[in-house]
């Protein structure tokens, strides 16, 4: 089974769904990238550990990681699998053992940033469903087009070649909240920004 390495690109919010994010994976020795949609907290979970943010108490991720710590096991590397039906599929493979777990990517990954591990995709997988860097910068080029130019149809809801991080994404919200008097909405925003710097 062919696999391929990647590692995170970047992060933005799913233009479709306010409480989902937009994973970019990299080929590290390729132009291919693979968006996957992710959830909020699995999106705060990896972009905690990218950004250095140390909860008090351990969240699922760090409790996870230090349970296989406690028993002596090691990750070896995680795999995204398969995709069916518009699912992505991920397995968290371990050192020294024929041990596969089954897990969400967005688990997977949250994991293998904390362990340090490389994360792979089986070479179908990229093959099927990535999207070479240069389509999504022509993509970029075109969004930013004026309206009597031609511009490519094909959507892309993915992060931009400098991503904002899950911290910046959430300040820019709030700005536009504040901006609209929707100050429901800048509460909202301004405790989730409180529990990045502070989780509980």
């Amino acid at each position: 089974m062919g696999k391929v390495q990647v590692d995170i690109l970047g992060m933005s919010v799913n233009p479709n769904s306010q409480r989902a994010y937009a994973l970019l994976l990299r080929e590290i020795d390729g132009d291919r990238r693979l968006p996957i949609v992710i959830g909020e907290a699995e999106a705060q979970a990896i972009a905690n550990e990218i950004e250095g943010v140390r909860p008090q108490r351990p969240m699922t991720h760090d409790l996870l990681k230090n349970v296989i710590d406690a028993l002596g096991a090691q990750i070896r590397e995680v795999m995204i699998s398969a995709i069916k039906d518009g699912t992505f599929y991920a397995s968290i493979l371990f050192e020294f053992s024929e041990i596969e777990v089954d897990a969400r990517p967005s688990d997977a990954i949250a994991l293998a940033v904390r362990c340090q591990v490389p994360i792979y995709v089986d070479e179908s997988v990229m093959n099927d469903e990535s999207i070479k860097a240069s389509d999504i910068q022509e993509i970029e080029d075109s969004e930013g087009a004026e309206p009597d130019e031609p511009s490519d149809q094909h959507a892309l809801s993915v992060a931009p070649s400098e991503p904002m991080s899950l911290r910046q994404q959430l300040e820019q919200e709030l700005d536009q909240a504040i901006k609209v008097e929707d100050y429901e909405t800048a509460a909202r925003i301004r405790d989730e920004l409180g529990r990045l710097e502070n989780p509980a």
